[in-house]
């Protein structure tokens, strides 16, 4: 049965680089059903490679999951642009989460797309990247 996902994804670093966190929403495409719902305090790092881990954990979790198909989308206008190819990525340690990004792609063996979505629409993802980061740990949310 064909499994269609939509993966929501927010990072986020309170000091940039300081403490940071992700927040990753798995939603059924079809039928709007959350599916799973992530919240993970990833240390000191960057807000970008916060948002690139985020993307790195749904595209984990859909490969898992056994995705058929998969819109991933960020308020990160960086990592959507680099990752539907429009922006070069220059940063050396943003170029590492690049390839692991692609190499998602390739376990996946599907093609994902990338959509922009403004913050404001991406709320459910960045309270659990706020809550990771406020709370400093690891919490799984529903399965």
């Amino acid at each position: 049965m064909p499994l269609n996902l939509t993966i929501r994804t927010d990072g986020g670093s309170r000091g940039n680089p300081g403490p940071s966190g992700i927040g990753v929403v798995i939603e059924d495409a079809d039928t709007g059903k959350v599916l799973e719902e992530h919240a993970k305090y990833i240390g000191v790092t960057t807000n970008n490679q916060a948002e690139y881990l985020a993307v790195l954990l749904g595209l984990e979790r859909a490969i898992a999951l056994g995705a058929t198909a998969v819109t991933v989308y960020a308020d990160s206008e960086l990592l959507i642009r680099q990752a539907t190819g429009e922006y070069k990525v220059k940063n050396p340690g943003l170029a590492q989460r690049f390839l692991e990004l692609r190499n998602r792609e390739v376990l996946l063996g599907k093609p994902v797309r990338y959509r922009h979505v403004r913050r404001e629409k991406n709320t459910h993802a960045d309270a659990l990247a706020n809550k990771a980061m406020d709370e400093g740990g690891s919490v799984k949310f529903k399965r």
